[in-house]
């Protein structure tokens, strides 16, 4: 699967979310969803380095766990953003990571 097939996935996972939830899906929606789930990705480093209250400790596997799945929502809403804005992805990651890293 492609990032463009991704993005029209996510976006039609996050168009059955506003439906169900009555939230707009827009791109205020986006700029705050990312914001949330950064931060949400932050406490789950938090929790793996067990920089947190004893009563949040998790094993390391469910630690890392956590990490993978903020991590994946950054991706996904990341993902909507762009389909939201009509962004070929594929091409600006081409561009902006592949290419440039391999000019270095």
């Amino acid at each position: 699967m492609d990032i463009k097939e991704l993005q029209k996935k996510m976006m039609a996972n996050a168009k059955r979310y506003g439906e169900e939830f009555n939230v707009p899906i827009n791109e205020e929606f986006v700029v705050v969803k990312i914001m949330e789930e950064v931060g949400e990705f932050a406490e789950a480093i938090l929790r793996y380095r067990k920089h947190c209250r004893p009563h949040k400790y998790v094993s390391n596997e469910e630690a890392r766990r956590m990490l993978g799945e903020e991590l994946a929502d950054i991706v996904g809403i990341a993902l909507v953003g762009a389909e939201l804005f009509d962004i070929d992805l594929d091409l600006i990651l081409q561009e902006k990571w592949v290419r440039r890293g391999e000019a270095l």
